[in-house]
């Protein structure tokens, strides 16, 4: 009787358990497959990456692919939003406000563009005799951190939007070939201009938010193409819009390919006994440097996989290479000093058995140089 007991119980719970599940909602965590704990870039690159893969048009023999794509859509909707996360993480989907739901077309246009578009980037195949819009080429400026690390950029567009307006305009306008019989046998052929009649339209500009996925190891004038989002055609498509990045210079650090190069001042006791240092890299970690011997001006050191990350395989890093800059020092010694009469004979001594060892033109230090 007791396990008859112990069985019922445990039906009721593995019933209790299913309909909280069921009640909870969708986990919108599992659906961009990213953690609790994820950051906003995080969930955007998931986003990013996943909606082409599932767009409908994509995966035309899957039955389930409108509602898959629907259901990454709502989740990019609720975690994307700091007020929306909290409720959701709280109480589940079911405690979300109502009446709140926004337009996955939106959110898939404002990563990529119009829909119009083959995956990969391309414009779909279309009628060459339909007019199109000029395409327009916008400058991006990133920062050498951005490259090292990603980002998203948000960037705000006032775009031309055809709106309907009253009455009626001359359409698809055409050159077409006319003929006339003047009498017997004699025919007369013209060229004329034809038009069609449409409906009237007006451009309204609209405020859109485009976000730009700055990828690590981007390159210099690379373009990332928003389709249909370049200049408008009243008759035909829109142009497209691309954002070509343009790498700011950095005070501290140069790009050379995948490598960084940065120069490093030391004193000159520290050229000729060693030194230990930490560089600031660009996302904030420390690069430890040890130097148990003579460094010469000029001199260089390596340090594989502290460049950035390339392009096409970012698991793959260029080197950081590091070039030393000896401080020389701004007056001469003084008698004292020469004779070792004070505490500061040794170094005296350094400053000149340095002249002989070392040889070399002082260059400005870096400011993220922490000494130990």
């Amino acid at each position: 009787m007791a396990h008859k007991g112990m069985n019922l119980c445990n039906v009721c719970c593995l019933l209790l358990y299913m309909i909280s599940a069921v009640l909870a909602g969708r986990d919108f965590y599992k659906i961009l497959g990213v953690t609790k704990s994820a950051s906003i870039r995080d969930i955007k690159k998931a986003y990013r990456k996943l909606a082409l893969q599932l767009h409908p048009d994509r995966n035309p023999d899957d039955p389930k692919a409108q509602d898959k794509f629907a259901d990454l859509g709502a989740a990019y909707e609720v975690l994307s939003d700091e007020e929306k996360r909290k409720q959701y993480d709280a109480y589940g989907e079911d405690g979300l406000k109502e009446g709140h739901h926004g337009s996955h077309n939106d959110i898939f246009s404002s990563f990529f563009g119009d829909f119009g578009f083959m995956f990969g980037g391309n414009r779909q195949q279309q009628d060459r005799n339909i007019p199109r819009g000029n395409d327009i080429v916008l400058d991006l400026e990133v920062t050498l951190e951005e490259v090292y690390s990603g980002n998203f950029v948000e960037v705000v567009r006032n775009k031309p939007v055809a709106k309907e307006a009253p009455g009626k305009r001359k359409c698809n306008c055409r050159q077409e070939m006319r003929t006339t019989q003047l009498g017997p046998g004699r025919f007369q052929m013209t060229q004329e201009m034809v038009c069609d009649e449409c409906p009237n339209v007006k451009l309204v500009n609209e405020e859109r938010t485009l976000e730009v996925e700055i990828e690590q190891g981007v390159r210099d004038e690379m373009e990332y193409p928003f389709i249909g989002e370049g200049e408008p055609h009243i008759d035909g498509e829109p142009g497209d819009l691309r954002f070509r990045i343009k790498v700011l210079k950095h005070p501290v650090f140069e790009r050379r390919g995948d490598d960084l190069y940065t120069n490093v001042t030391i004193s000159l006791v520290e050229a000729l006994v060693g030194f230990e240092m930490d560089i600031v890299h660009l996302d904030g970690h420390k690069v430890h440097i040890v130097r148990d011997k003579v460094t010469k001006p000029s001199a260089r050191m390596w340090k594989k996989g502290e460049g950035l990350p390339n392009f096409d395989n970012i698991n793959i890093r260029g080197s950081l290479i590091i070039t030393f800059d000896v401080e020389f020092p701004q007056t001469q010694l003084d008698d004292q000093q020469k004779d070792g009469e004070n505490e500061v004979h040794t170094e005296g001594s350094v400053y000149l058995n340095a002249q002989i060892l070392l040889q070399g033109d002082t260059v400005g230090g870096c400011s993220s140089v922490i000494r130990k």
